[in-house]
């Protein structure tokens, strides 16, 4: 006869095997129970968006737009910045699914964060503000699945969540503990931005840091943002797309773009295509940036100078001759004196952006206000 305990030892790795099983189907029915609700973003109020007969949900152009304007404008449109959903969720996560259209999820001087990955704000009911939350990192391409937020206390709360600033969107979906409500539409007039790579969001460290995005939240209002990354030329094909727009204030900052004697002539005429369709609407001519090593660099010194000379002779001799609804921001106004709000001397870092949104802000909000918007 064998002594007790040898013939326990041998049962003990049976023994161990049954009860680590039988701890494991709790765990594994919990998981179950909390397998997250997706949402397809598309289903909700895209906000940021002039058009909705485009070619993807994503996209910041009409489909019809790829027969009109040059190729790099059209590639660029199809890039989600400034694009936006608001929705409404007691759920104590929220996690999001995207799938991107670019290969490239980061640049040298702009980080993934930026160009490819999500940002999400939740408004906070007692300061009245949006207050960032988190982050989606992009770490591969196309798909990415991350946990935005876990573990919050349930209660119902508003959210806001940005779309990349320079790479496509092919699909997006919010995942939650039981879904999520559209927040709807914002019924008042836009605030559209046309302009350059600046405008477009390089370099904000996330898309809720370019200027569109900074201006839309202190506005409380949608801002759609019609920045093309080293395209925007005041092409008068261009302003006749934004010309089919119908927003309570235009921003024209195209001038880190533009160079040279056709500056005049092209901004010129880009305000009289859309003063044809919006006669009264303000219209705020943005100068160009000062380049940060402009003080020692002469040919920066001129670049910058010339074309905001340009510009400020086409706003005086259009006030001159009547229109009353042109403004100007002068460049002093947008970035810093003390050099140090760039990457590389053109564009922003998220200081940059924060005083160029500081800048814009108190001249867009006085024509909404005069306006009674």
């Amino acid at each position: 006869m064998q002594p007790l305990f040898c013939s326990l030892r041998r049962k003990l790795p049976t023994i161990a095997v049954v009860l680590a099983a039988a701890a494991f189907l709790p765990l594994l029915s919990l998981r179950a129970e909390t397998k997250a609700t997706w949402t397809d973003a598309a289903e909700l109020t895209l906000h940021g968006r002039g058009w909705v007969d485009t070619l993807s949900p994503y996209d910041r152009f009409p489909g019809r737009a790829g027969e009109i304007v040059r190729p790099p404008v059209w590639a660029l449109s199809r890039d989600a910045a400034g694009l936006y959903v608001d929705f409404i969720t007691d759920s104590p996560r929220v996690a999001a699914r995207w799938s991107l259209t670019r290969e490239r999820i980061g640049m040298a001087h702009m980080p993934a964060t930026g160009v490819s990955g999500l940002d999400l704000y939740v408004w906070d009911a007692r300061e009245l503000r949006w207050r960032w939350l988190a982050n989606g990192r992009p770490t591969a391409y196309p798909e990415n699945e991350v946990t935005l937020v876990n573990n919050l206390p349930v209660k119902e709360r508003q959210y806001r969540l940005y779309l990349p600033l320079y790479n496509g969107i092919a699909s997006l979906a919010i995942g939650t503990d039981g879904g999520v409500r559209d927040a709807g539409p914002d019924p008042r007039k836009p605030v559209v931005i046309y302009g350059t790579s600046i405008t477009q969001g390089a370099s904000a460290s996330r898309p809720g840091m370019a200027y569109p995005a900074l201006l839309g939240r202190q506005l409380g209002r949608n801002v759609i943002n019609l920045g093309f990354s080293g395209n925007a030329r005041g092409e008068p094909e261009v302003a006749e797309l934004l010309a089919e727009l119908d927003p309570a204030v235009f921003v024209l900052d195209p001038l880190p773009n533009m160079s040279g004697p056709t500056v005049t002539p092209l901004l010129d005429e880009f305000i009289t295509i859309l003063r044809r369709k919006h006669p009264r609407t303000p219209i705020v001519l943005v100068e160009s940036i000062v380049y940060a090593n402009a003080h020692l660099v002469s040919s920066r010194e001129s670049r910058h100078s010339d074309s905001s000379r340009q510009l400020r002779e086409v706003w005086e001799a259009r006030v001159e001759a009547g229109d009353r609804n042109l403004f100007l921001v002068a460049a002093d106004q947008l970035l810093g004196a003390d050099g140090e709000d760039t990457v590389d001397g053109t564009h922003p870092t998220d200081l940059g952006f924060h005083r160029m949104a500081e800048g814009l802000f108190p001249v867009i909000r006085r024509l909404l206000d005069r306006a009674g918007e």
